[in-house]
């Protein structure tokens, strides 16, 4: 199958399921994951309309950017303190803040820079933050805090990597957005969903599918 044929067909899945939810296609974002894609895929892509994409590697992110600075790279993997900085250089956003600490030095970073980049903060709420990283909702008061609203550091909103067996996560989520787009006065837009639930994820309200082999199809090693 072609690229473009894997992109009719999600295509063709995200506007019946916006159809089933009442919801315009323009309101879901497709974000293709193009963890070790190789370049001329990349750029292919970008071709047939999607100049954005999620990487999960701060290094091989990197290295893209570098490689294409007409298009917009974003971290979807965890992040260590030793590589805010290349992040805060060459990726558009990043969407795996999930600490105080990371916070900390991606403010300070940031100022010294000169840079803005908008953050998603990555939730956990089925202590899978082990495995996948994610800040659980009680720790979520210290990473506002961390962040003091720092335009340099623009909260846009939530990613998650739910567990595959946990149905109720999506509405979860959802209602943990409403809560804190209450508290905070400020809208937030939610990154759930891939290629087996995007329908549930749409449903639910999410913002953005995050699609690697299902718009790439098998990835390079």
């Amino acid at each position: 199958m072609s690229l473009q044929d894997r992109i009719t067909t999600l295509q063709n899945r995200i506007l019946r399921a916006c159809e089933l939810a009442g919801r315009e296609p323009v309101t879901v974002e497709l974000l293709p994951v193009s963890k070790r894609q190789p370049l001329a895929l990349i750029r292919e892509a970008a071709s047939l309309g999607f100049p954005r994409f999620g990487e999960n590697y701060v290094q091989e992110g990197v290295e893209k950017a570098l490689a294409a600075p007409d298009l917009a790279f974003v971290l979807l993997g965890p992040l260590q303190r030793n590589k805010a900085k290349p992040a805060l250089q060459h990726f558009r956003e990043i969407q795996s803040l999930d600490r105080p600490d990371l916070a900390e030095r991606l403010r300070r970073l940031a100022a010294e820079l000169e840079v803005t980049c908008p953050v998603w903060i990555q939730v956990d709420l089925w202590d899978e933050a082990t495995k996948l990283g994610g800040c659980g909702e009680a720790d979520l008061p210290a990473l506002f805090e961390a962040l003091g609203g720092d335009p340099r550091l623009p909260l846009k909103g939530l990613m998650a990597i739910p567990p595959p067996d946990e149905g109720a996560a999506f509405g979860q989520l959802a209602d943990l957005r409403e809560r804190l787009q209450q508290d905070l006065g400020q809208s937030l837009r939610l990154s759930m969903g891939m290629s087996g639930d995007l329908e549930a994820a749409i449903a639910a309200g999410s913002d953005q599918i995050r699609i690697g082999t299902a718009f790439f199809g098998e990835r390079r090693t």
